[in-house]
């Protein structure tokens, strides 16, 4: 059975009270990505609970991560809506950005194996070769945001690591078809070549130049009207 907007239950028999919070957290952030949540909407408990046909208790854990995540917005007696971001704040998102990825790509220099060099440059090839066909927003995304958490993991820096992934997790809410021109993606792919390559060399000038180049440049696109 599901429930009214074609939602699926997520509850499965015996399943665990952590695991059903996960799932909540995932569908919501998978809703406020899509848009289908757009900005200021309400995240009404007991009205997400009903639709997901699950208890008030996971869906308010879930909330309050959305909360934590940057995603939504918590105000007394009028509750948790979906947060908004406009160019400013977009702009303000990006330039911390900048300096914390330049950051964890000078960090990884010293840190790459040669396992993970070429598990990186595994992820550019796949991209290089999503060029040749049509432009999917989710999945070229995804794609770049993989590559990116890739490279800051190899920092072996987790504060550095989770402050960047609760930007890239407000970065979403910003409504932009940048990954549907052609343009921007090879743009994107050819910024990704130039990071692999100054962590292969070894130098950790260059490997943190061209991450802040990266991360510059996608602003610039994102806000490409």
């Amino acid at each position: 059975m599901t429930s009214s907007g074609d939602t699926p239950s997520l509850r499965s028999p015996g399943e665990d009270g952590a695991l059903l919070t996960q799932a909540v957290l995932r569908q919501l952030r998978d809703e406020i990505f899509e848009g289908k949540l757009g900005p200021g909407t309400s995240l009404s408990v007991p009205g997400l609970a009903a639709r997901l046909e699950v208890s008030r208790s996971p869906v308010r854990e879930a909330v309050q991560q959305l909360v934590v995540d940057g995603l939504a917005v918590y105000t007394p007696r009028a509750g948790a809506k979906v947060a908004a971001l406009d160019d400013d704040m977009l702009r303000q998102v990006f330039g911390v950005r900048e300096v914390l990825d330049g950051l964890a790509a000078r960090q990884a220099t010293g840190q790459v194996t040669l396992a993970d060099l070429e598990e990186l440059w595994e992820r550019v090839r796949e991209q290089e070769r999503l060029l040749q066909t049509a432009a999917d927003h989710r999945r070229d995304a995804d794609l770049d945001l993989d590559f990116h958490t890739a490279v800051r993991g190899l920092s072996g820096n987790k504060p550095l690591c989770d402050a960047l992934l609760r930007l890239d997790t407000q970065s979403h809410l910003y409504r932009s078809d940048m990954w549907s021109h052609e343009v921007n993606r090879r743009l994107a792919v050819a910024e990704h070549r130039r990071i692999v390559a100054a962590l292969e060399a070894g130098d950790a000038e260059e490997a943190e130049r061209a991450a802040k180049a990266h991360a510059a440049g996608v602003l610039v696109r994102l806000l490409r009207k």
